[in-house]
């Protein structure tokens, strides 16, 4: 069975993007968001952010 990352709709804060990247390689989604979080105090997390929230696709 092939895993494919996907955006998450339920349960999500903003896009669904870090719990769709928890999903992906479960783990638990609040450790995707305070990595994230750290990596947006840098400023590059949120540009980044962005562009994941576009370019990865929604569960149908």
């Amino acid at each position: 069975m092939e895993k494919k990352l996907y955006r998450v709709t339920e349960g999500k804060m903003l896009a669904g993007v870090c719990g769709g990247i928890a999903e992906y390689f479960n783990v638990d989604p609040t450790i995707i968001r305070v990595a994230w979080a750290l990596l947006a105090a840098t400023g590059s997390g949120i540009l980044a952010y962005i562009i994941c929230a576009v370019v990865i696709p929604a569960r149908p």
